[in-house]
């Protein structure tokens, strides 16, 4: 055997030694950046977006942040289909509009939180975004006695911040899972058409809308009538969500304690 071949096994030796540990390296790699992502869905604060439900029933819900001038017609609707919807408040429009909000309280809606101000609560503090929440909720309290226990972050926006202010301050942190996007005001038929065919739609749906837009009253009795012929049953988010034991699962659906 000439010289250097006895090199060449210990050389091919070496070769798939180092394949290996990049292959297992890369391996290894993989795994920890799962398990990191997956622990960091775990560490992440999820609000409401839906409820697990066998039954038909679906939640109806209003963001008021800005004016009056299709409240009454709203209202009139949602009393003529027997209806009863939560309504998030804004602060700065409750100080605007106080007999409004009586007026909704009477009618025996849900009144619920929005936050003091329209802003991002994402870009606040935990004692920041806690001021918000109380801010609305004493003056509610002011108007009606009433003591609400749901919020909702101006924009849908929040972070673990935001949502641990709110359960610090007792509320349940509610987002949507059937956005009409009345607010863009792209047309009452397509208005009608998107709810009412929304891939979202179904058992324990809960559905956004606004007032102070050019087509949400004009839409919403041909909404309310094609949901109740699908068969649902529609109601306030309170009737809908499950009571404190329940669970959120990582696309924000809400189960009963098991």
């Amino acid at each position: 055997m000439k010289k250097g071949q006895k090199d060449v096994p210990i050389l091919v030796l070496l070769g798939i030694l180092c394949f290996m540990v990049c292959l297992y390296g890369a391996e290894l790699h993989h795994i920890i950046g799962k398990e990191m992502q997956s622990a960091a869905a775990e560490a992440r604060e999820l609000p409401i977006y839906s409820v697990e439900t066998q039954e038909p029933r679906i939640a109806l819900t209003f963001d008021i942040a800005t004016g009056t001038e299709d409240l009454a017609q709203i209202l009139d609707v949602l009393e003529r289909h027997q209806v009863k919807a939560t309504f998030f408040l804004l602060g700065s429009w409750i100080r605007h509009w106080p007999q409004e909000v009586k007026m909704l309280y009477e009618a025996g809606h849900e009144l619920a939180n929005h936050g003091n101000h329209h802003v991002d609560y994402t870009e606040l503090g935990l004692e920041e975004c806690k001021q918000e929440i109380v801010g609305a909720q004493e003056e509610i309290a002011a108007l009606t006695g009433y003591t609400t226990v749901l919020f909702r972050p101006p924009y849908g926006s929040y972070n673990n911040t935001v949502i641990q202010a709110a359960k610090e301050c007792g509320y349940e942190t509610i987002q949507w899972s059937v956005d009409s996007l009345d607010w863009k005001e792209y047309g009452k038929e397509e208005m009608i058409e998107r709810v009412l065919h929304h891939t979202q739609l179904g058992n324990g749906a809960i559905l956004l809308f606004h007032n102070n837009t050019k087509y949400t009253a004009a839409s919403l009795d041909a909404i309310l009538t094609g949901l109740e012929e699908q068969g649902y049953r529609i109601g306030t988010v309170s009737d809908l969500i499950w009571p404190e034991g329940g669970w959120i699962d990582s696309q924000g659906r809400q189960h009963p304690a098991s």
